[in-house]
């Protein structure tokens, strides 16, 4: 019998010196993994950069060499810190310039609000050549892929409208499966037995999440697999050794 293949890789590079600051709280990465899970795609990374150019070209690289996937959020706006789409079209030696079918999307929809399309809003046309263009259907300034590297808003209602877009369009695999068991023990009473159990479902993750609840200390226990069956057979077997009360 020949062994499963392994899901499809993803990371995802946060960009922008407001979430470095503290001034904005990233939503995106954990939006992004759940989406991801549901269809098989591992997220394995996350990083964050700043609006620096030579740290958002070397993270494309990096991260395009070693995962199926990469999404990026952030840094493609109207404003002069909006640098993504340079930084991504020198990454992949592309050239970059005002897309006639970017144009077209943003220019008619100015002037259906009877908006001016200006300069500053035109930067969002600025597409690398051999991108294929993500749909936005909130405020319509796409999105773009070019190879693996699939470069997203960072607002994130338009972020998860971009998801929904892409997301279709990739190949995944297996859906990540997902269930937890509260003991209400402290985590050093389940350490031991759980780590035991870990060892005979090697396919599996397992973690332990510590809480306290009206001054009592418990642990939820969380087991994640691709394999529905592992993970059933090994809730049971996590419910004998720390049944309910």
């Amino acid at each position: 019998m020949s062994a499963p293949t392994p899901n499809p890789t993803a990371a995802i590079l946060v960009i922008g010196d407001e979430i470095l600051s503290g001034r904005t709280r990233d939503a995106n990465m954990y939006y992004l993994a759940g989406e991801l899970a549901k269809v098989g795609i591992d997220l394995k990374e996350a990083r964050v950069v700043s609006d620096d150019k030579e740290a958002i070209v070397s993270a494309v690289r990096a991260l395009s060499d070693s995962y199926t996937h990469v999404f990026t959020s952030g840094g493609i706006g109207p404003t002069h810190d909006d640098i993504t789409a340079d930084c991504v079209a020198e990454a992949f030696g592309v050239s970059i310039d005002v897309r006639e079918d970017a144009r077209a999307l943003l220019e008619a929809h100015y002037a259906s609000r009877g908006a001016e399309f200006n300069d500053a809003r035109m930067r969002m046309a600025r597409i690398p050549d051999t991108a294929t263009l993500i749909e936005n259907p909130v405020s319509i300034a796409p999105g773009f892929t070019v190879q693996n590297v699939h470069v997203m808003a960072g607002v994130p209602n338009v972020f998860q409208a971009m998801v929904a877009s892409i997301l279709p369009t990739l190949t995944g695999g297996s859906p990540l499966l997902s269930q937890t068991y509260r003991v209400d023990r402290p985590e050093s009473a389940v350490a031991e037995p759980l780590g035991d159990l870990a060892a005979r479902y090697p396919d599996l993750s397992m973690g332990s999440y510590p809480f306290t609840r009206d001054g009592a200390y418990g642990t939820n226990i969380v087991i994640r697999g691709d394999n529905g069956a592992q993970v059933d057979a090994a809730m049971i077997e996590l419910a004998a050794l720390f049944p309910k009360a």
